[in-house]
Order: C-alpha cells, then sequence, then structure tokens
C-alpha cells in the first residue's frame, strides 16, 4: 500500500473530501462565510483564499494518498490569515505559531497513522520556516472531526493545552518535538529488530 503526502495546490483543491472543498469556516469571518453560502459560493471563496495565501505566505496544506487515492489533509496558515479565529474566546494564536485550522481523514483509514503523518508533515514545513509551533482551537464537545478539531484528537497526536476552556481550549505542538517522533520510532524498531535479530549460523564446507 503505496502512501505519499504532497502539497495542497489549486490543481489538488479538489482532491479535498466533500464537504471540505467548499468549507469556508476559517477562510471567513463569520459574516462573510455566511454571506457566501446564501449567495452559492464558497468553493469560489475557497480557492481565491487558498490562491492569495499561496502567493503571499507559501504552502498552506498537506493531502494524504494512500496507492493514489486522496484519503486526508490538513491545512494550516498564520493567524493573520484566519479571520474565524479572532472569534474563539482562547484566542489569540501565540506570535511564534502558525494556525492548524483543520485536518481530516476519511473513515475507512484512520487509525493508521495518517493523522499523525499529516501533523509531522506541517512541523517539518514550518520548522524550515522559522516557526516554534502548530496552535489549534479544540472542541472539548466534539466527537467527531469537523471544522473544529476534537481536542481529544489534538491531544493523541501531541499537543498540550495552552489555555484551557469548557469548549475551545487552544493547544499547542512545539515542531521539533513533533520531528523527533519519527526518530523515536526508528530507533525503537531498530532495538526490536536487534533484540529478535537471530546470528546467521556458519556451516562447516
Amino acid at each position: 500500500m503505496g502512501r505519499r503526502l504532497v502539497p495542497l495546490t489549486l490543481d489538488s483543491l479538489a482532491d479535498l473530501p466533500l464537504p471540505c472543498r467548499a468549507c469556508v469556516f476559517w477562510e471567513l469571518d463569520p459574516v462573510s462565510g455566511e454571506a457566501a453560502i446564501k449567495e452559492g459560493r464558497p468553493e469560489l471563496e475557497k480557492e481565491s483564499w487558498i490562491s492569495a495565501v499561496l502567493l503571499e505566505w507559501g504552502s498552506c496544506g498537506r493531502i494524504a494518498y494512500v496507492d493514489d487515492v486522496p484519503v486526508g489533509f490538513v491545512l494550516y496558515a498564520p493567524p493573520a490569515y484566519v479571520p474565524r479565529a479572532l472569534a474563539f474566546p482562547t484566542s489569540p494564536i501565540s506570535s511564534d505559531a502558525v494556525q492548524l485550522m483543520t485536518s481530516r481523514v476519511l473513515p475507512g483509514y484512520q487509525g493508521q497513522g495518517i493523522g499523525r503523518t499529516l501533523v509531522q508533515a506541517v512541523a517539518k514545513d514550518l520548522v524550515r520556516r522559522g516557526f516554534k509551533a502548530i496552535e489549534a482551537f479544540g472542541d472539548a464537545k466534539a466527537e467527531d472531526a469537523h471544522c473544529v478539531l476534537p481536542a481529544d484528537h489534538l491531544l493523541s497526536v501531541g499537543f498540550k493545552t495552552v489555555r484551557p476552556h469548557h469548549r475551545y481550549p487552544r493547544l499547542r505542538l512545539e515542531v521539533r518535538s513533533a520531528l523527533s517522533w519519527k526518530g523515536e520510532m526508528e530507533v525503537a524498531l531498530e532495538r526490536l529488530l536487534g533484540a529478535v535479530q537471530k546470528e546467521p549460523s556458519l556451516r562447516p564446507l
């Protein structure tokens, strides 16, 4: 089963799962978002937002593929590009962090580490760009993924609560700690394999 991650571009926007490809919850303020939905143009607004962020800031998302089938994605940007963030009681996002806006893995592919791999990809991108952390608003009462990720999901992939709230805590993940996951897993695997590997026996000629 081949896996790959690719940057989100206007060409790959169509690979986002529905309804995410037409969702502008984070990209617009509440009033503008409601107007876009009423006027039937949320997909155009989404495309316009991604185009602007790509031009002004750079890569703002990753899409995960399994055997060339899109199975998940993550979207992130500095808080200046995320108008909805100001509406949360635990805002603002820290100045040294980028906001993880939303992420989703399709039901048939959950529990396979794809969500964590997407977070690692974000961390790898951000550390090269000089950011120290990823922050996100979690939903403490959500059980399923939607625009605001469940706080429990964020905690499960390494985030820590930095500003508690009964409904919308703000959570943070240091990018360098996220990058260390892969190394720690590889070391553990090498130790495991070394413990069970047998020395080849020598046979007399």
